[in-house]
């Protein structure tokens, strides 16, 4: 059985201040009261019995905070399993890469899969906080046999230039480009799924 380890995306805000004008600005609305069912929910039906899909909740995702995310995920990497496929969704995907950048752990990871990863916040009219990337990813692609990424044209959350500042940090990652996929807020998601499975 191999482990898929899915962490999923968040907030940042600078300071606690910009955190509580944000939560006093959004607006809500009854289909927020209600769970979202997407694709990550069904990777453990579409992946089947030789996967075991483990999907921690990360600290406070609403107001993400690196240092928070990185000791509760210290905690869960002893509790996995030693052949390891990791899947983050925007902010956990580029939790994923700096995390493997500037830490070494004892498990061997078949694969990366970043899905609409914000690389810096350059572009983006919001900050990323303690989320940024160091200057080099080269524990991260030591430590990753594949690194996948995905990322849509028409995402309005994170810009589609994103991928290509990945790229010129990672060379040897696969990507797929997509047009209709948004911020990839699907009910399902069978090219991830498809991946996943001819990994060996």
């Amino acid at each position: 059985m191999i482990q898929v380890v899915e962490i999923h995306g968040g907030s940042t805000h600078d300071s606690y201040e910009k955190y509580l004008e944000e939560l006093r600005s959004k607006q809500v609305t009854k289909k927020h009261l209600f769970p979202w069912i997407g694709w990550k929910q069904g990777m453990r039906d579409e992946l089947g019995p030789e996967y075991e899909v483990l999907m921690p909740q990360m600290p406070n995702k609403q107001n993400s905070k690196y240092a928070e995310w990185k000791i509760w995920f210290d905690k869960i990497v002893p509790l996995l399993d030693e052949k390891i496929i990791l899947v983050g969704h925007s902010l956990g995907g580029i939790f994923l890469a700096k995390y493997l950048s500037e830490n070494v752990i004892d498990k061997d990871i078949l694969a990366t899969f970043l899905v609409a990863a914000p690389f810096d916040d350059s572009s983006e009219e919001s900050s990323l906080a303690d989320f940024v990337l160091p200057e080099s990813l080269a524990k991260f692609t030591e430590q990753s046999r594949i690194i996948h990424l995905y990322q849509s044209t028409d995402d309005p959350v994170v810009p589609f230039t994103e991928l290509a500042k990945y790229q010129a940090k990672l060379p040897y990652a696969l990507a797929s480009v997509f047009e209709d996929r948004g911020h990839f807020n699907q009910d399902d998601f069978p090219e991830l799924t498809s991946d996943i499975k001819a990994i060996n």
